[in-house]
């Protein structure tokens, strides 16, 4: 290996270690009782470079699901099939200051879901998905866009989540009886669910980020698989929402469009086209991974990723 390799390659470990002393500081989700059973010592980060170069240290390879991060992936389908009008018109732009699974905002602040990255607007943008088959084709992005044939629906989360989900069914409802829910709300329901229980990797995601990072574009390809209007409005989100009623601190601390999940994953799209992902499904109070944030902070700060540093 280069200097460079090696230096990346030592980097990622020494934020793994740092990482793995603050897991004591959270736990594994068990809203959903399939998470519950998750190994908290899990941890990895997996960097992947715009030349095609990706470095690894810890658990990159262990699938999870993907939880909240799909929001972005059915955000992007949305926009590719039903439209930005369409979209926008079911959804806001703005952060909304309330945890991720809110109901107050629907009832005492705004009908209309504040941004698409929280659950009462990804809801939303699910019913705006025009598609005869829209789980195919969510797991075809998927599996395109993280470079992994492997990504599959966990039928055991998917029914672990279908049989404790009250409170995303009241948020279909409430959005149903107000009409912003589009088609039947069991139906739309059931499509969500079934995206938050993709399984995915921190190597997959990392990929992900790297082509969200080059505006849409593989890099190594010269493919354009997204939209570049889409990609900004789906990066924009990410630094203004994606970190749930955390994504302010994470802003100024980090300062790199990121979307996590409570599975575990935060995917990010860096500077320079770099993607990052991590895992670690250990989450602090707001539903982030508490190792995830420790090594992207330390990432952040040593190789000089936050969007408004020079």
């Amino acid at each position: 290996m280069n200097k460079m390799t090696n230096e990346m390659q030592q980097l990622l470990e020494e934020a793994c270690e740092l990482a793995r002393g603050h897991l004591g500081e959270g736990r594994v989700a068990s809203y959903i009782p399939e998470l519950a059973k998750t190994n908290p010592a899990n941890l990895g980060v997996c960097v992947m470079t715009k030349e095609g170069e990706c470095f690894q240290a810890g658990d990159t390879e262990i699938p999870f699901t993907i939880q909240s991060i799909g929001k972005t992936f059915s955000l992007i389908l949305a926009l590719e099939t039903g439209g930005f009008e369409e979209t926008f018109s079911k959804v806001g732009m703005e952060p909304s200051g309330d945890s991720f699974d809110s109901i107050i905002q629907l009832e005492m602040k705004n009908w209309t879901p504040y941004n698409p990255l929280i659950n009462c607007g990804a809801i939303a943008t699910v019913s705006c998905i025009r598609s005869k088959t829209p789980f195919e084709d969510y797991l075809d992005l998927v599996r395109r866009l993280c470079g992994d044939p492997k990504a599959r629906l966990s039928e055991k989360v998917y029914n672990s989540e279908k049989r404790t989900g009250d409170r995303n069914r009241a948020i279909a409802y409430l959005l149903k009886s107000d009409k912003i829910l589009g088609g039947d709300a069991e139906e739309v329901l059931d499509l969500y669910f079934r995206f938050c229980s993709v399984l995915v990797t921190a190597k997959g995601l990392a990929r992900y980020g790297m082509i969200l990072a080059n505006d849409g574009v593989d890099p190594i390809s010269g493919e354009r698989m997204v939209d570049a209007r889409i990609v900004k409005t789906v990066k924009t989100l990410m630094l203004l929402c994606g970190m749930y009623d955390e994504s302010g601190e994470f802003a100024v601390k980090i300062g790199i469009p990121s979307k996590s999940g409570v599975g575990g994953g935060i995917v990010s799209a860096a500077k320079c086209g770099m993607g990052i992902a991590t895992y670690g499904p250990v989450l602090n109070a707001k539903g982030n991974s508490v190792g995830g944030e420790v090594i992207l902070e330390y990432l952040s700060e040593k190789l000089g990723l936050h969007m408004f540093q020079g």
